[in-house]
């Protein structure tokens, strides 16, 4: 399996990947002008097991809430690619049909159907997420559930090489949590993924897909979704729903995860249940007032930037449609009417 990552075809098609849509910026234009030589130094530092990872450099976000975005150096990121496309297969065999980050053919939009299907069928929903997600993902539980599906001695170097070189980055977006049987060694263990890489999008379904089967095959949920660290759990007996989520809360601090207890209530299905951005109904999906809310003031941010002349329309327009073609799978008609009739371009 090693001996594919480093094939010379598979890191022309990562180069690809990675480059896709970005041949604008400095760091891949340096990378293509001399492609050939790049891409046969990093297939020999790969095959020396002498690579080593780059800084990364960060960001901060702060919608749809406030995240540290970790950029890796374009390199890597071909590294990456190399490193999925050859593992990414051997995982999706084992993947529940019902997780959708992160999946060809799957999506956000495709999971909040999937959702309001549920809320069709049931009466109740319990919906949970993880506390501080990507900075808790521990990497030798990782480590270990990467190796039940790949026993490659070289491959799992190479998981762990790009792992080693994201400890720390999430080091102060962590709370430190001490389970049972921790001792005072336990701050010291390698934790975090950054946000920003496709390799910790991939490892965080990977991390999770434990849970999805517990959930599924050892609770007996029939309707149980994930995206990403949001799941849900549907049933018709409020009684079950309590039951499965002190399971759930058991088994993920065997993971040394934690929920946000205090959001993780059985709810009718009937009131709207939160859920990717909208409020889901069995009949109708609402746009929550927060999205709407950072929208217009965004908007008036951007409009201001293009009338000073620092952005293109076309950069104005993008950041409009890209908004406006998520929200049109809710209810969202009047709203977007009436953010947009008041707007002077």
């Amino acid at each position: 399996m090693y001996a594919s990552i480093v094939e010379w075809d598979n890191l022309l098609e990562a180069y690809r990947k990675a480059a896709k849509g970005k041949r604008g910026k400095a760091s891949v234009a340096r990378f293509e002008h001399q492609i050939a030589d790049r891409l046969l130094q990093l297939q020999t530092h790969l095959i020396n097991k002498t690579y080593r990872p780059g800084p990364y450099k960060h960001f901060t976000i702060h919608e749809p809430k406030r995240r540290k975005i970790s950029a890796a150096p374009f390199r890597d990121r071909v590294a990456h690619h190399a490193l999925c496309n050859i593992i990414e297969p051997q995982f999706e065999k084992c993947f529940i049909r019902d997780s959708y980050a992160n999946r060809i053919g799957k999506g956000t939009h495709r999971a909040i159907d999937r959702f309001q299907g549920f809320t069709q069928r049931y009466r109740y929903a319990l919906r949970m997420d993880i506390v501080q997600h990507f900075p808790s993902l521990d990497h030798q539980i990782l480590h270990d559930t990467i190796a039940s599906v790949i026993p490659d001695n070289d491959v799992l170097w190479l998981c762990d090489t790009i792992l080693d070189g994201g400890a720390g980055v999430l080091e102060e977006e962590y709370d430190m949590v001490y389970f049972a049987n921790d001792d005072l060694l336990a701050g010291c263990r390698q934790r975090g993924l950054p946000i920003g890489n496709l390799t910790s999008q991939f490892w965080s379904n990977v991390f999770m897909n434990p849970l999805d089967w517990f959930v599924v095959k050892t609770l007996g949920c029939d309707a149980y979704l994930r995206y990403v660290d949001d799941f849900a759990l549907f049933s018709d007996s409020k009684s079950d729903l309590w039951n499965w989520k002190h399971a759930v809360v058991a088994f993920l601090e065997n993971k040394r995860l934690t929920i946000h207890s205090g959001a993780a209530q059985v709810q009718p299905t009937h009131q709207g249940i939160p859920w990717l951005g909208f409020v889901v109904y069995p009949t109708h999906r609402l746009l929550k007032k927060r999205n709407a809310v950072n929208f217009k003031r965004r908007l008036r941010h951007n409009i201001g930037l293009y009338n000073a002349g620092k952005i293109t329309f076309a950069e104005l327009d993008a950041g409009v449609q890209g908004w406006t073609n998520h929200v049109r799978y809710g209810d969202t008609w009047r709203l977007r009417k009436s953010i947009f009739s008041s707007t002077t371009f």
